[in-house]
């Protein structure tokens, strides 16, 4: 009982340890700007978790010319059952194929989502049943839930009053929002049948229009300065 409640202790010492250094890493929007991080995550189980090299760049300049953030552009590769992960104030996670969390992983990537930190899935075509399995069991008491309109995700800096851009076709299906939401707070953001990754990519990537290139970078945009301000 003791070792019980001993072990309690050092969980809940460990979550407010990391709450503080998310915390204390977010970029402030003022004058006074600090240094904040992307990490874009390397899973497990083949899928292509490197996909869009060219995305996460952009939307990090894109979001330091209009949010007035101080973002590295230089995007880190982090692993989820890393401690390096709570260096990350927004994780982003993306590919086409098959994603595996060992029980460790999974058990350290639910630590850092409750103590503060904050993962953007992006679909790009085919993640959908890996990644929901991949977080059921991250979070094994949740599920995904649709984002309703007015949820403040979609009206940060910039407004999307009809939810997420369609970027990308796919099943032709409308572009959907999901995400996880942990004792009242949205820890996990999923755009499905929309692509924002590939939108945020160079312009030669995939030759979308400049218009759905900036609809994806201001939704991309919004996502970041929800994480660093919820």
């Amino acid at each position: 009982m003791v070792n019980s409640r001993w072990s309690i202790v050092n969980r809940s010492f460990c979550i407010m340890l990391t709450a503080l250094c998310i915390l204390f890493s977010y970029p402030s929007f003022s004058q006074n700007k600090t240094t904040a991080k992307i990490g874009l995550m390397k899973y497990k189980g083949g899928g292509d978790w490197y996909a869009n090299p060219t995305s996460l760049p952009n939307l990090a300049k894109f979001c330091n010319q209009n949010l007035n953030l101080n973002l590295n552009f230089q995007i880190e590769e982090v692993e989820p059952g890393s401690a390096e992960l709570f260096n990350y104030s927004f994780v982003h996670i993306t590919g086409h194929g098959n994603i595996v969390f060992t029980d460790q992983e999974a058990e350290n990537l639910r630590t850092y989502l409750i103590a503060g930190g904050f993962l953007h899935v992006s679909d790009n075509f085919g993640i959908d049943p890996f990644i929901r399995k991949a977080m059921k069991k991250v979070f094994p008491e949740l599920d995904f839930v649709e984002l309703p309109f007015t949820h403040p995700i979609y009206h940060q800096k910039y407004d999307f009053s009809n939810g997420l851009p369609k970027i990308h076709e796919h099943n032709g299906k409308p572009a959907q929002g999901f995400g996880i939401i942990y004792q009242g707070r949205l820890v996990c953001f999923y755009d499905y049948e929309c692509d924002l990754g590939d939108g945020w990519e160079d312009q030669s990537v995939h030759k979308d229009p400049e218009e759905t290139r900036l609809k994806a970078l201001k939704m991309g945009a919004n996502l970041v300065m929800y994480a660093f301000t919820k």
